[in-house]
């Protein structure tokens, strides 16, 4: 089974904190449109006819594509792919854009997961990170979906900003647990380089993040999570038992997928490819009739690392068979450098070979990675 991930590179407005490829010009819109439908033709036997079982809309804000132009897509990954009899197919949306017309229009298409960029449900936190929707329309777009029988749907929520207070954060989650939203995603607030926000902290205009608030938020987040018993089955993601998000666990899992328009990436199990982030240049490549993308060829110690970052975020763990595969120089290095980690109770030694992060060591999850590297 495999994926495709379609990326739309456009927004109405930049979030200061935002560092994901976009335009906030929606002058190309149609030209990119095509010219991704035309990618999917170059790409066709990329995949090398595996059945497709996820689809995902992401960007940049996927809402800003008209219903006409999702059944274009749909049609043209339909005629060029054999698609699983229900696949998951999850669409990225802001809370301004999901009217009930919206919602309406999206109802009428393949489409059957939303993916909605709330961040936080206070009109200070929203300012802050310059969101062009309000705290209404945050709650009134679950409700209005909700209503329209969506029932596959994830939100976004942002922890760790200087405007969210322990008990703002503590709302924000709680209005997650009364709307019975089946799957949340969480991520803490960092300053990333060359975006608005790390400018503002910078030259003092804003607050940078607090260490110790963030991990503080992070630890009331897994204990309200498991309380309102959602399983926290990768270190940003809550789950109720059933609503994984498929196309984000094959991602950890080493699946193949597809990446389409500017600055996606691609993996077919060998190698790695990702095109241009530069929406002109992408434009001109497809107009010319192939992909401008880089590759590189995955060595078995670059394997080695991505497995133990991606496996050790998740809670089915890394497991030792899967670093035999890779090399069995992996596995007794891994073995020999988790030691620490086990003593200091960070790492769990599970059945049948598997470790897994536990609640502490969540808190130190890439450091931990980055320490079991193969360098």
């Amino acid at each position: 089974m495999a994926g495709i991930y379609i990326h739309i590179p456009f927004c109405k407005q930049a979030c200061h904190y935002c560092n994901f490829h976009f335009s906030t010009s929606l002058k190309y819109k149609s030209q990119m449109v095509n010219a991704i439908m035309a990618e999917i033709d170059i790409q066709r036997d990329y995949l090398k006819g595996e059945q497709i079982e996820t689809i995902y809309f992401g960007g940049g804000t996927p809402s800003l594509l008209s219903k006409e132009d999702l059944d274009l897509f749909f049609e043209k990954i339909y005629a060029v792919h054999t698609v699983s009899e229900n696949p998951e197919i999850t669409f990225e949306a802001n809370p301004d854009d999901l009217t009930l017309e919206k919602l309406r229009e999206l109802k009428q298409t393949r489409i059957n997961r939303l993916s909605i960029g709330i961040q936080s449900f206070s009109e200070e936190d929203l300012q802050y990170m310059n969101r062009a929707h309000n705290a209404k329309e945050a709650e009134n777009c679950i409700r209005f979906a909700q209503d329209l029988g969506f029932e596959n749907l994830t939100i976004d929520l942002i922890y760790g900003s200087p405007t969210t207070s322990d008990l703002q954060w503590e709302t924000n989650l709680q209005t997650v647990f009364d709307h019975q939203i089946p799957h949340i995603s969480c991520y803490c607030l960092t300053i990333e380089p060359k975006t608005a926000l790390a400018h503002f902290v910078k030259v003092g205009k804003a607050k940078p993040v607090d260490e110790h608030q963030s991990a503080r938020q992070f630890e009331m987040l897994i204990h309200a999570m498991k309380r309102n018993e959602y399983e926290h089955y990768e270190i940003s993601n809550f789950a109720k038992e059933g609503w994984y998000s498929k196309h984000n666990s094959n991602y950890w899992k080493g699946a193949k997928y597809l990446g389409l328009g500017p600055s996606a990436h691609s993996f077919d199990g060998e190698s790695r490819q990702w095109n241009i982030a530069n929406n002109a240049q992408y434009l001109k490549a497809i107009q010319n009739g192939f992909s401008s993308f880089e590759k590189e060829i995955i060595s078995p110690e670059t394997r080695y690392n991505e497995y133990v970052m991606t496996s050790l975020r998740t809670s089915w763990g890394c497991d030792l068979n899967e670093l035999k595969k890779i090399g069995g120089e992996f596995e007794k290095f891994f073995l020999k450098n988790v030691i620490p980690f086990i003593t200091n109770e960070l790492v769990e030694e599970k059945r049948n070979r598997i470790y897994i992060l536990t609640e502490k060591g969540k808190l130190l999850a890439d450091n931990i990675a980055m320490e079991l590297f193969w360098e």
